[in-house]
């Protein structure tokens, strides 16, 4: 038989061949099938294989904790459901504006926006407002709206932000594994669920408290009468984290000889239009000229904490994070030329930190970008596990899956006592286990005890289909022929293609519903029928036909 008609008859089984190196590739080698540096950094360390794991097999802790906010409904008519034209927006951002004042709270505390259907919606985020408040607010803005028309919680759309800030968020602190999801009781209450392997419940959080509302002030003198509480100086917001484009690791701050000094800093990359305006500003405040603005701040102490008490004029770029000064740098030598010059073509700083763990949540915040709504972590629900029985949990897992294989096998060699037949049987179930792994490993899914039942239900179906097969083709007689032989493998394909729907039709709900174990059980079973049907069972298939045939 020429080489082409040899991968025509058995392509089946070079398919599974191709889909389990493919699988050993995204297990073994480090980085896996992505090639993606991050990706390799993380998973270096974390074992011989790339797999994650889950708070089960891992130890760490889960949050459920609701948005702090209130949410006011449908406030203004007539908005199009394909966009606002510039008048409407405008009088969004008044309706904003004057609820902030109204209410003396920040402008990351509220927000009015158009939601997919069309509706305008306004929201708070803040649990020292009432109902009442709420409402009189609005009611200055011109909108008909009473305490009957606001409801506790955020939108939906508000959690989906927020749950897309959290995944971030926990990615960019390196903490491998973590997730973050949304979960609605029956009662109709919306949950965001949090969960990372290897911290705990303190820890967790104090990482979700940081809002991440990032800021850079320039602390200047000015005779415009604006000042603050010292002489001649005033605030101004010249950066905010939604200006910053790119962001690099932290790094320890270094003197003009080149000498790590006590501070750290983060470098960033300021977007287009900010970097311009950003840019005019340092030169209207005079932080770029020499002989008055560069080097003149000195409210940072030895120690790293920021001091406003110090006299004389001050020319600081402050880095604020909720709310709180936590560095004041002068505007160097290097950079304020550049800012007279061309430097938004490049538009590239230094944002200061006074230790090593604050410039890492400064890095972290200002990648994830800020929580549009604070957690109610009063009303928060914990579950932790500590990391000495997550790995007893590992290797009863091991042991168990260990177990079913060598059980499975001997009762496949039993009941046919035929190598030819058993041993193919048992290589098809394992490669098949090994693909969904290799799968878990490329999209990085953290496995969990939950997962673990699904493998081993995946092996116990796999090996029953592979036993119908087996059956279907000996039980009624010789199958010398490959006729004969495809005529009674497709029977048997047709059964257990029909259970593998059952199955999915069954599990479905369950993958899709919030359900919490469950659905990593019903995943992980799903795509091992997957599998099993498209892959696995069709290449067993072409190992009996070699195996019995006259072929």
């Amino acid at each position: 038989m020429n080489p082409i008609a040899t991968v025509k008859s058995n392509w089946r089984l070079l398919l599974l061949v191709l889909f389990l190196a493919f699988a050993l590739v995204a297990l073994f080698i480090p980085g896996g099938i992505v090639a993606d540096n991050s990706y390799a950094e993380s998973t270096v360390d974390s074992g011989p294989t790339n797999l994650e794991f889950g708070l089960g097999l891992e130890g760490g802790t889960r949050i459920r904790v609701p948005a702090t906010g209130m949410t006011a409904e449908d406030i203004e008519s007539g908005m199009a459901e394909d966009g606002i034209d510039q008048q409407e927006s405008q009088r969004l951002d008044d309706i904003e504006s004057t609820m902030t004042d109204e209410l003396g709270l920040e402008p990351a505390d509220t927000s009015v926006d158009v939601q997919d259907d069309g509706t305008v919606t306004a929201e708070v985020f803040s649990d020292n407002v009432t109902q009442a408040e709420f409402a009189a607010a609005l009611q200055s803005t011109n909108v008909d709206a009473s305490e009957d028309d606001i409801r506790d919680g955020v939108t939906q759309k508000t959690r989906d932000d927020m749950i897309d800030t959290i995944q971030t968020k926990v990615n960019a602190a390196g903490l491998s594994g973590g997730t973050a999801y949304e979960q609605t009781t029956p009662g109709g209450d919306h949950y965001i669920v949090v969960e990372v392997p290897n911290m705990d419940a303190s820890e967790l959080r104090q990482l979700l408290s940081e809002r991440g509302v990032v800021e850079v002030v320039a602390y200047y003198p000015d005779d415009s009468g604006n000042q603050t509480n010292q002489t001649n100086q005033t605030n101004q917001t010249v950066l905010t984290g939604d200006d910053i484009a790119d962001v690099d690791p932290p790094q320890q701050q270094t003197d003009r000889q080149g000498r790590e000094t006590s501070g750290y800093v983060v470098p960033v990359e300021v977007r287009g239009e900010a970097a311009s305006q950003f840019q005019q500003q340092m030169n209207d405040f005079g932080f770029t000229d020499q002989s008055e603005g560069v080097g003149r701040c000195g409210l940072r102490g030895d120690d790293g904490t920021v001091n406003f008490d110090q006299e004389g004029e001050q020319y600081c770029l402050l880095t604020v994070v909720d709310g709180e000064v936590v560095d004041a740098h002068s505007m160097g030598s290097t950079l304020a030329e550049s800012m007279r010059n061309d430097w938004a073509e490049n538009p590239t700083f230094q944002m200061g930190a006074p230790s090593q763990q604050h410039a890492q949540s400064l890095s972290v915040n200002l990648r994830a970008g800020s929580l549009r709504a604070p957690l109610d972590f009063e009303n928060d629900q914990v579950y932790s596990i500590e990391p000495a029985h997550a790995t007893q949990f590992k290797e009863y897992s091991l042991l168990i899956g260990f177990l079913s294989v060598i059980t499975v096998s001997g009762v496949v060699y039993t009941r046919y006592t035929d190598m030819r037949v058993a041993l193919p049987m048992i290589v098809t179930a394992v490669a098949e286990v090994v693909i969904l792994l290799g799968f878990a490993a490329l999209i990085r899914m953290p496995l969990d005890l939950s997962h673990v039942a699904g493998f081993i239900a995946v092996v116990g179906t796999g090996v029953d289909d592979l036993v119908i097969i087996a059956d279907e083709v000996m039980d009624e007689g010789d199958v010398s022929s490959e006729r004969v032989f495809q005529s009674r493998f497709r029977k048997a394909f047709w059964v257990i293609g029909a259970a593998a729907a059952t199955t999915i039709v069954a599990l479905s709900p369950l993958a899709v519903l919030s359900l919490g174990d469950l659905k990593g059980f019903a995943i992980i079973t799903i795509l091992g029928v997957l599998i099993g049907v498209l892959i696995t069972r069709p290449a067993y298939g072409d190992i009996l036909r070699r195996l019995l045939t006259d072929r």
